[in-house]
């Protein structure tokens, strides 16, 4: 009997290995059918703590628990074979001690079966992150405007525009790739910045609302197919989801209230003489 073999993950040195050669293509996922729509178009999916905002309708991140990240991501794993699935460690799992951090991660790795996790902070960071690389915990960093740092940033503001602020951002990038990180998240960064340190680190540099000078892309899947009303100024919108969902929804409605919609017998001869 034929044994169909199972797909095979990318794994985080595959994506570091990816630094100056094909672009790396990433979305978030938060469902397992999005994930499974995805798999085969991208090589990380990020179960991003931005599932706070996306699905519960919270202001920011922060309120965002370990218990929200794991259900989520279990459910990504399972409607996924290919991609590299790293999760968002929330607010107050990780920046405490490098230990701490460990034991949170190590617990959300063995609870959801992801494949990285993904931390926010540069030169703060820098120990936790090579704390957790060495202990066989994969770890994408992410830094300029960093949403879990919100509230002493005073709000999602672009970093990096005035070159002044460079130097900080760039020794954030390089203290993160140094220990270890298998790639780096550099968001709401202007462009030229985001350009020069993506020459400047060997871990390769993910852009949201960077620079397509960056090894790769990220975006919420859900801003990127419109179904958000409100999205950052950045995004391309590749689809218009909400309106057509929207239109779905009325003529629902419509064929309730005109007690017009189909029988479940009528249905089924449909779809059986489509076969």
């Amino acid at each position: 009997m034929s044994i169909q073999a199972q797909q095979r993950r990318i794994t985080a040195p595959e994506i570091r290995a990816r630094k100056g050669k094909e672009p790396i293509v990433s979305l978030t996922a938060y469902h397992a059918h999005t994930a499974a729509l995805a798999d085969d178009l991208v090589e990380i999916l990020l179960v991003g703590d931005s599932l706070g905002m996306v699905m519960h309708g919270m202001e920011s991140t922060i309120p965002v628990t370990m218990e929200m990240m794991i259900l989520q991501t279990k459910a990504v794993v399972r409607g996924s074979q290919r991609a590299l699935i790293t999760v968002d460690m929330p607010f107050g799992s990780y920046e405490a001690s490098p230990a701490v951090a460990f034991d949170s991660c190590a617990r959300m790795l063995k609870e959801t079966g992801a494949g990285a996790v993904k931390l926010e902070g540069g030169v703060r960071m820098a120990e936790t992150v090579r704390f957790l690389t060495e202990r066989g915990v994969p770890v994408m960093g992410h830094i300029g405007l960093t949403p879990q740092s919100v509230l002493t940033l005073g709000g999602f503001r672009a970093q990096g525009r005035e070159e002044k602020e460079w130097a900080a951002i760039e020794a954030d990038a390089r203290a993160v790739s140094e220990a270890g990180a298998f790639s780096i998240v550099v968001e709401g960064v202007a462009e030229p910045l985001a350009a020069r340190i993506t020459e400047l680190v060997d871990a390769p540099t993910i852009g949201i609302g960077a620079s397509a000078a960056c090894d790769g892309q990220i975006l919420v899947m859900e801003d990127m197919l419109g179904l958000n009303e409100r999205v950052p100024k950045f995004v391309k919108k590749y689809g218009d989801l909400r309106t057509h969902i929207r239109g779905a929804i009325e003529a629902y409605a419509d064929e309730v209230r005109e007690r017009s919609f189909p029988s479940a017998d009528y249905v089924y001869a449909m779809r059986k003489a489509a076969e």
